[in-house]
């Protein structure tokens, strides 16, 4: 009894002193940050810098699991005592992922699919791509999310690439332009944005492997220089380094990026977090500047021995802690914040159909065939007509209510869809998706166009005014896609095509034909057959609406392409070097094309394209005139301005395009290279509007490979502006009398193989 009571009064006493000690504890947030951390075990430490993601739901450190939402894509750390709160990462591009159906909740909550990046970059249009991140921010912020994983901003470099619908464009300025207001659209709610995936990771085919052998040059004026400019303009809160290899090191390995580059260069305050499982070595990536490892399952062991062995420095693991947690006081979990539940989705898919208006491309429009200003009895084509692709696979998708299809919308929009037709295709999309095991969401997606007759198709033209042809194509995370089966359009499409195309025009009737696809595909073979071709993209669970506000002429198309549309796939400059070599199981992929990436290359070696980069057609057109260019010599900035006068009789918007033709003397250059863009407001016919533009030292730059500077070389400069790259309005010029280097940077991430470039010079 007595030792009883002897233990009882130690136990008190030693609770006494513990809650003694507990309350001392610094407290993040209110305390130095330096003295919580310096507050942790070693094993705290490790457990912070390796996210709670995948399977250490079901196998967690120390016993300890924190799922807060059912669907996202992992959490941060949390320590109590330290008054360190978990954080919430969520998927992605095109809408927060999140599952419908998480713990506790009685309700669904659905999210917003909104148009994919590709469809965003299409509407030119900075202010509205920056209103569709403050809608889908909200969400983030009203499920109880605190960073999203998004903008995704790696360059479209082939058309086969399975993740470009994820992708802004083929051209870094543009790319650049849309991810950094992106930014500013997410993180004007309180959350944080997480601008992916740096970099280079252009390709799906062994993308944890593949070593991507670029150019310095290439890497800085193509596939960083987009980062480059949303960091520094839309300050992100994160940044996720990429699966691949560049030059030899991974990514998440490699200080030059992640240091030297990202943060000494660029001045990025923020956390980086690797992609998941990504790497190989959690030491190396830890001294990278990878602060935050995710999905955290199976290095935590590794890091607490590589501290204990002295192959990792305790001060390292603390640099990085630091950055975690200056994250970490920022998110609204932190702070305390009472999430809803109940964003204004009803607003949110408002927002998601005028991004959808703006970015459907109109590509082909022979004699007016389109708006269709009847409510025409319509023969409507193809499976993708009566199941619409609102976006690609993986960790882009959204869990998102419901989206129409075109059947529905025109017949919504007063139009008349062929009875028998839509029971036909609707029948076998509901068959298709019977039928599969796993994928029914995607079954129809990716499943053979159904064949008809050409008496079947005779039949039903003659019953219809006008013939409508959906062709769909998905692509996804993890996997790249082939040129028969993704490029090319297959025998039973180009017969459809065909087919209608000869019925309908045999009978004096129009066909348009609508594109439902995630990326570029050939269009040569048949783009002349029917009477229109609109670009529909992916563009959200809204996309289908807007199509058909479109094609009654509510609504004048203004998108523009932001990837070039090849003539055919062996025209396309990493044609013969994709996905990498030996081809069976790639390990190197040789960037042989340089700095002559998309338009680039079409241009500055005069291959002739299907449709140009930044080629779109309106309902009405454009007068451009009064171009005045006053370039300052001494600041190196070059001011312009241009009217844009509509010309038709519809109201429309305009995409101004600027681009630049250097002097080759000491480098060469492309042909000429987009350096600014404006979209006018809606004018009314007759209606002008004088839009301004500023080039600046950056712009007239190139990188010099040698010295490790960007130099804006003496001689003539000219200035196009247009309409598309090969549609160029208006030009002027500008003499530079003497060289300037305007910008000294380390010479970092030489290439670990010869790159044998192309050159305009061979």
């Amino acid at each position: 009894m007595k030792k009883t009571t002897i233990c009882f009064s130690t136990l008190l006493i030693a609770s006494a002193l513990n809650a003694q000690v507990i309350k001392h504890l610094p407290q993040l947030g209110k305390d130095n940050t330096d003295s919580v951390i310096a507050a942790m075990t070693l094993q705290e430490k490790v457990n912070i810098v390796t996210g709670l993601g995948d399977d250490t739901w079901t196998n967690p450190p120390q016993g300890k699991a924190t799922v807060i939402i059912n669907g996202i894509a992992g959490c941060t750390y949390d320590i109590p005592h330290l008054g360190i709160t978990p954080t919430v990462m969520a998927d992605g591009p095109a809408g927060l992922r999140i599952d419908p159906l998480s713990s506790g909740n009685k309700k669904p909550h659905y999210c917003i699919a909104y148009p994919t990046a590709t469809v965003l970059a299409s509407t030119w249009n900075t202010s509205l791509v920056e209103e569709v991140g403050k809608a889908m921010g909200n969400e983030v912020l009203e499920y109880g999310c605190d960073v999203l994983l998004s903008p995704a901003m790696n360059i479209q470099r082939n058309p086969l690439a399975g993740r470009n619908f994820e992708y802004y464009s083929e051209d870094p300025l543009l790319s650049g332009k849309m991810g950094a207001a992106m930014v500013r659209g997410l993180q004007s709610n309180g959350i944080g944005a997480c601008v992916k995936h740096f970099v280079a990771n252009n390709q799906e085919t062994n993308r944890k492997s593949i070593n991507e052998i670029i150019s310095q040059r290439a890497l800085r004026e193509i596939y960083l220089r987009g980062f480059e400019i949303a960091i520094k303009e839309s300050n992100p809160w994160v940044v996720m380094s990429s699966y691949n290899r560049v030059n030899g090191f991974h990514t998440a390995e490699n200080r030059e990026l992640l240091t030297t580059i990202l943060r000494d260069e660029w001045g990025f305050k923020g956390m980086v977090t690797t992609d998941w499982w990504s790497g190989t070595d959690a030491t190396s990536q830890m001294y990278a500047g990878n602060d935050m490892l995710m999905p955290g399952c199976y290095q935590r062991e590794e890091l607490l021995q590589a501290v204990k062995t002295h192959r990792l420095s305790e001060s390292i693991l603390d640099r990085n802690i630091k950055r975690i947690l200056n994250y970490v006081v920022q998110t609204p979990r932190f702070k305390n914040y009472h999430y809803t539940n109940s964003p204004d989705l009803t607003a949110h898919a408002l927002t998601a159909l005028k991004a959808a208006e703006e970015g459907i491309t109109l590509l082909s429009n022979k004699n007016n065939c389109l708006p269709l200003k009847k409510k025409n009895r319509v023969a409507l084509f193809g499976k993708t007509s009566y199941s619409f692709i609102p976006g690609g696979t993986g960790s882009g998708e959204v869990n998102y209510n419901y989206t129409a299809s075109l059947n529905e919308t025109l017949k919504q929009s007063g139009f008349k869809v062929n009875a028998s037709l839509e029971s036909y295709y609707i029948h076998f999309a509901d068959s298709l998706r019977t039928a599969a095991k796993e994928d029914k969401k995607h079954a129809v997606d990716f499943a053979k166009e159904p064949v008809l007759s050409p008496e079947t198709i005779r039949r039903q033209t003659a019953q219809s005014d006008v013939a409508i042809i959906t062709v769909g194509r998905n692509a996804g995370e993890g996997w790249d896609r082939k040129e028969q089966d993704y490029f090319l359009l297959s025998d039973t499409e180009k017969e459809l095509v065909e087919e209608v195309c000869k019925s309908c025009h045999e009978q004096g009737k129009k066909v348009i034909v609508v594109l439902n696809i995630g990326s570029v595909i050939e269009t040569t073979s048949w783009k002349e057959l029917p009477d229109a071709i609109l670009l529909a993209w992916q563009s959200g669970q809204k996309g289908a609406d807007a199509l058909a506000e479109i094609i009654k002429g509510n609504i004048t198309p203004s998108g523009k392409l932001p990837v070039t549309f090849p003539e055919k796939y062996s025209d396309v400059p990493s044609a013969t070097t994709f996905p990498g070599e030996p081809a069976a199981d790639p390990i190197n992929s040789f960037y042989n094309e340089g700095i002559y990436v998309g338009y680039r290359y079409y241009d500055s070696f005069n291959v002739t394209p299907s449709y140009a980069f930044g080629y779109g057609l309106s309902y009405t057109n454009f007068k451009y005139s009064n171009l005045q260019l006053n370039f300052n010599e001494s600041a190196l900035t070059l001011k312009g301005k241009v009217t844009l006068t509509n010309a038709g009789h519809y109201n429309g918007k305009e995409v101004v395009q600027v681009y630049l033709s250097a002097p080759t003397d000491n480098i060469e250059k492309p042909e000429q290279e987009l350096e600014a863009f404006v979209k006018t407001k809606e004018l009314k016919p007759g209606e002008s509007e004088t839009v301004c533009f500023e080039l600046h030292g950056r712009s007239l730059s190139s990188f010099w490979n040698d010295s490790s500077e960007w130099v804006v070389d003496k001689g003539i400069y000219q200035i196009k502006v247009g309409a598309s790259s090969k549609d160029i309005r208006l030009q002027g010029s500008f003499i530079l009398k003497q060289q300037h280097v305007i910008e000294k940077d380390h010479y970092v991430l030489q290439p670990n193989y010869e790159v044998k470039e192309l050159s305009t010079h061979k």
